[in-house]
């Protein structure tokens, strides 16, 4: 069953009036095809005119929406011969960031990322996609055995940022966080970030300091949610529509900031109507970007990657 989001009411008062039709087909002998494709067409119409025009706050609901592909999804689809790993070798394991090697389109790599879960139980398995040290310190452990064994790493991010609780701080999440960061630039292979729903502060950074950086066409990347900003900047969460469109969060507005390197296109609807769809598209991007770094030496992928984030803001 599809979830509407609040600006999707129209499409939904129109698929509502296309399954009533399908329902009642068998009913009688009236034809319904007509009707029905007439229907199915307002709704790719309304759809596109629609997701034309979002706001910042919509597609920062659009990216957070339940049926987008996680992680598992995207592994499933790309890569075979997957093995993940499990645990930091210092504490524990984190189920909100999974990864280990497998094989993209036939070639060997390191994958890595954010697992939101897609129910209440997957959910509060993988802590809603909130990494915590061990999570990160992982992630450290996987790039470095990428970097012993020359993998490329690709890293998917969903997240809306670190886990805050107070354990999580005890163990060292900044430090934690700042490792993974450090690993990343330090990296000798080539690594590609794909932000695919949310790209939340810190959290999402620790995984997404990469050579090349892509995102879907109506995910977001910022510092703090707009809710966060909100709160803090006008005391209120009520304002978050507001701090949405401060925040410079889309894909668009990073692009044009020169933050990131490629907008994925999503299927008409959002990557959560058509996830396969979506889903080739992003491994299409990502094969594309990896194609650029074939053949450059450790030191050469190093330079490229620090000279990439000394140029922002210049």
């Amino acid at each position: 069953m599809i979830t509407y989001l609040e600006f999707e009411k129209p499409v939904a008062e129109l698929e509502t009036r296309i399954k009533e039709l399908k329902a009642s087909a068998g009913q009688g002998a009236v034809n319904i095809d007509a009707e029905v494709k007439k229907l199915e067409a307002k709704v790719e119409a309304q759809l596109k005119a629609i997701y034309a025009k979002l706001t910042p706050w919509q597609k920062t609901q659009v990216a957070r929406h339940p049926a987008r592909p996680h992680l598992k999804d995207i592994t499933a689809a790309l890569i075979t011969d997957f093995t993940p790993l499990a645990g930091d070798r210092k504490f524990g394991e984190d189920c909100a960031i999974i990864g280990g090697p497998g094989r993209f389109r036939g070639r060997p790599v390191m994958v890595m990322g954010h697992e939101k879960g897609s129910d209440t139980a997957s959910r509060l398995k993988h802590n809603f996609g909130m990494a915590k040290p061990e999570g990160y310190r992982k992630a450290v452990r996987l790039m470095d055995m990428a970097d012993r064994f020359g993998l490329p790493v690709i890293s998917f991010v969903d997240t809306s940022g670190a886990f805050p609780g107070i354990h999580a701080e005890e163990r060292g999440q900044a430090e934690a966080i700042a490792r993974s960061t450090e690993a990343c630039l330090k990296l000798g292979t080539p690594m590609v970030a794909a932000i695919v729903g949310e790209g939340g502060s810190g959290g999402a950074v620790a995984l997404a300091t990469a050579n090349r950086i892509i995102m879907l066409e109506h995910s977001v990347y910022a510092v703090i949610s707009p809710e966060g900003c909100a709160s803090i900047l006008w005391r209120t969460s009520d304002k978050a529509a507001d701090a949405a469109a401060a925040m410079k969060q889309t894909a668009q507005d990073l692009k044009g900031l020169n933050l990131i390197d490629v907008i994925v296109p999503e299927p008409v609807g959002g990557a959560h109507r058509s996830p396969q769809a979506a889903i080739k598209m992003l491994g299409d991007a990502v094969e594309t970007q990896l194609a650029t770094m074939d053949g450059l030496s450790a030191d050469a992928v190093r330079d490229d990657r620090r000279a990439k984030f000394l140029a922002m803001g210049r």
